[in-house]
């Protein structure tokens, strides 16, 4: 449940700022008259949402035995994947967002484009809503349903909340703080998801098992109760990993510490100018 309310919660946060700052737009320019396709975009974006989350949980429903398992495996990897690419995006774009919004909205009030504001109101949304769906999909493999769906509706009000009140306060509410900690939560929940994908392909079959078992300490900490129960769900704890999965989880932090320090760089020749 903590692991579907943080992935809401974040997703959620991202999707109500990008319509805070197009809505906050629009009053500045003394045309907050023309929301209506801003939330017209909004509502499409969540019904296309729901209907993606439907469709893949149907499929999800249809599959038994190893073609269950291989399908769980792989929106395991897709959504680590997504999600690795979700964080550095954010990290990279994330302060040129605002400006960029408050540009094609003030081009779409001068053009008189009801389309294109319709169109940021979807975009805002659908991307986020999709994203969710895809992650809210891997973090059931781990969950029951009711705590999936229970998880993610809280995270989506207190994302609501939050939105609401970055900009009922002027905006002084840190999100970059924010977004730092929810990325670094986020991406040892996305190298879970990678060592859980290798897992679900091992048992589907795809991929060999080399070592079954490097360790096994599930007498120590149990991964079906407690505190490993609760680990299990967020970082992908497994008591008994195979070496595949090992390797796979390491292979994931050293690329991720790569690219950090590589964006990093860039972030740095960008800001001085060179």
């Amino acid at each position: 449940m903590f692991v579907s309310a943080l992935i809401t919660l974040r997703e959620g946060l991202e999707a109500a700022l990008v319509v805070g700052i197009v809505l906050s737009t629009l009053r500045k320019l003394g045309r907050a008259d023309r929301s209506k396709p801003v939330w017209a975009g909004i509502l499409s974006a969540v019904i296309v949402s729901i209907v993606a989350a439907l469709a893949l949980k149907s499929f999800g429903v249809t599959l038994k035995g190893r073609g269950e398992e291989a399908f769980e495996g792989v929106m395991m990897l897709l959504a680590a994947g997504v999600l690795t690419w979700m964080i550095f995006w954010m990290q990279a774009q994330g302060q040129q967002i605002q400006a960029e919004l408050e540009s094609d909205v003030h081009q779409a009030v001068t053009t008189g484009n009801t389309w294109a504001l319709f169109g940021l109101g979807f975009v805002a949304v659908v991307r986020e809503g999709i994203e969710t769906v895809l992650f809210l999909t891997a973090a059931t493999s781990g969950a029951t349903s009711a705590q999936v769906l229970i998880g993610g509706i809280v995270g989506l009000m207190v994302a609501a909340v939050l939105g609401w009140l970055t900009f009922a306060v002027g905006n002084r509410l840190n999100v970059s703080a924010f977004f730092r900690v929810t990325g670094v939560l986020l991406i040892l929940f996305a190298a879970g998801l990678v060592a859980g994908g290798v897992h679900e392909l091992q048992e589907a079959g795809v991929l060999s098992v080399i070592v079954e078992h490097v360790w096994d300490v599930n007498h120590i900490l149990s991964e079906r109760v407690g505190l490993g129960m609760f680990l299990k769900a967020l970082f992908g704890y497994n008591g008994n990993p195979s070496l595949l999965e090992v390797v796979a989880y390491g292979v994931y932090f050293i690329l991720m510490g790569v690219l950090g320090r590589r964006q990093r760089r860039t972030v740095v020749l960008v800001e001085g100018g060179l």
